[in-house]
């Protein structure tokens, strides 16, 4: 008997994390797979679908310039209780930390639909930061079924709160399933870069970063370029005004910064392929970058993702402007120092996390008949 099993994506770093499963399950002769976009992120969704060949079969469309937090949850919940309640699915997958992760549970709970929550365990211990990221995770950690934990870390994270063992699955991150699967192919970047510059790879749109944090972290990035006339910043920036806004007005018309719109997620790889150093608040590149030898610098206070930390790839940086500058000049003036974080060290997985995340889905609809 086919069993109907909904992935719910909504921005682009959930589109390349459940990409992997996503083809996995509709490989299953058992299984209905149906793909829900709550395009919480559009144009960046759309992208990374685009890469692995996959049409939402529902589309919510819920993105809207700039809106609140409270009005983007309520529209959520409302409108996947409706097609929760229409579907019938015997499971629903999402992954991460967003606010359409949060609102999918809690749908799921109402429905009483089996939830499955992918990248499960990632914790900081602060509700404030990242905001509402911590807050988001906890509340899906709270509802699912299952917890699909990248790490033992995350495992261990888990079962102190009390989530039973046989309920955790340690399966590595899906992120290094998708950047396996299109690390070799060669991708033209939508911009030209200087040969004889070192490039060096800037994202940042962390909300907890708006503001004077984010301010402060453009003029870190300006200050290095300034002071190392041998490199060359890329920065793909976030279409969120708080970030554009500040960026192109601090940032903007330097011979040697690009500003460019967000990458398609294969240039982007090709990017951190080519780069030298990385200064992001994001949490995927923090996966990403440690398996191309990148170092990065995390433009955050706190990571739940210690792991590239504990290995001495990643670093924490914060958003202050020393911290900054300082941590960034002493690998670009420090050949040991680089090495050292260039390691080329994957504690995210081996590529085959989602083949896990779908049999453990096997043996449930094989046992609950």
């Amino acid at each position: 008997m086919t069993r109907k099993v909904i992935c719910v994506v909504g921005t682009r770093p959930e589109a390349i994390k459940m990409a992997p499963i996503i083809l996995a399950l509709k490989a299953c002769p058992d299984i209905d797979c149906r793909v829900l976009a709550t395009a919480q992120h559009r144009e960046m969704l759309d992208q990374v679908l685009r890469i692995f060949d996959i049409k939402p079969d529902i589309d919510l469309n819920i993105m809207r310039p700039n809106q609140a937090l409270s009005t983007l949850t309520a529209r959520l919940l409302t409108e996947l209780d409706e097609v929760f309640a229409s579907e019938k699915p015997a499971v629903v997958l999402a992954q991460g930390d967003t606010t359409t992760v949060m609102t999918v549970a809690l749908a799921c709970f109402y429905q009483k639909i089996p939830f499955g929550h992918v990248e499960a365990g990632l914790r900081t211990g602060d509700m404030q930061n990242p905001f509402p990221e911590e807050m988001n995770r906890v509340v899906a950690g709270r509802l699912a079924k299952w917890h699909f934990a990248p790490t033992e870390s995350s495992r261990a994270n888990l079962l102190q709160e009390g989530i039973p063992d046989a309920d955790v699955f340690v399966t590595g991150n899906t992120v290094i399933d998708a950047l396996l699967s299109v690390v070799e192919r060669q991708t033209a970047l939508p911009f030209d870069l200087d040969s004889t510059l070192r490039p060096v790879l800037v994202t940042a749109h962390r909300r907890e970063n708006f503001g004077a944090p984010f301010q402060s972290i453009c003029n870190a990035v300006l200050a290095l370029v300034e002071r190392n006339p041998d490199i060359q910043v890329v920065y793909p920036v976030h279409p969120n005004p708080n970030v554009k806004d500040v960026a192109h007005k601090t940032l903007g018309g330097h011979p040697r910064i690009i500003l460019c719109e967000p990458l398609d997620y294969l240039p982007f790889v090709e990017m951190m392929k080519r780069a030298y150093l990385i200064l992001s608040d994001s949490g995927g590149v923090q996966e990403e970058a440690p398996a191309l030898g990148k170092p990065v610098l995390v433009l955050r206070q706190e990571t739940e993702r210690p792991e590239a930390v504990s290995e001495g790839v990643v670093r924490l940086v914060g958003s202050d402007f020393d911290s900054i500058v300082g941590a960034a000049q002493l690998l670009l003036d420090n050949p040991d120092e680089y090495r050292k974080m260039a390691r080329g060290v994957s504690p995210y997985g081996d590529g085959q996390a989602a083949g896990r995340i779908v049999k453990a889905i096997q043996n449930h609809l094989a046992t609950c008949g």
